[in-house]
């Protein structure tokens, strides 16, 4: 099992910049990769980014690309979501999930199919708003 603990959501205001942290314990030597979801009110969880722990390739969604980054502390087994320009659109509960499958191939679709992950953070509340 994988445990995950999200932080950093908050208020801030179009333009800003906000970053989340995902914490992993438990077995986090299973994980493949980490991802970051957002799920807006009234709409369905969607992909933001993920990056693999190995050999840290990242993947990203095309309304974030430029603007978000998402990176990995090994040693603290840490995902962090450095989002910068950030827009009222922006506005969601952003969870982390890991994927802990062996896996002898893995790209974007992988990266962004929700069912792929096996473990989900509680998630924490990202609102962009002047």
């Amino acid at each position: 099992q994988v445990q995950l603990v999200e932080s950093g959501g908050g208020l801030v205001q179009p333009g800003g910049s906000l970053r989340l942290s995902c914490a992993a314990s438990g077995r986090t030597f299973s994980m493949y990769a980490t991802g970051w979801f957002r799920q807006a009110p009234g709409k369905e969880r969607e992909f933001v980014t993920a990056i693999t722990w190995r050999g840290g390739s990242t993947y990203y969604a095309d309304g974030v690309k430029g603007r978000f980054i998402i990176s990995r502390d090994s040693a603290k087994n840490t995902v962090y979501l450095q989002m910068s320009s950030l827009k009222p659109e922006d506005t969601a509960v952003y969870y982390c999930a890991a994927d802990g499958r062996v896996r002898s191939y893995y790209g974007r679709d992988v990266a962004g199919d929700p069912k792929e992950y096996g473990y989900w953070g509680q998630g924490t509340q990202v609102t962009v708003s002047s």
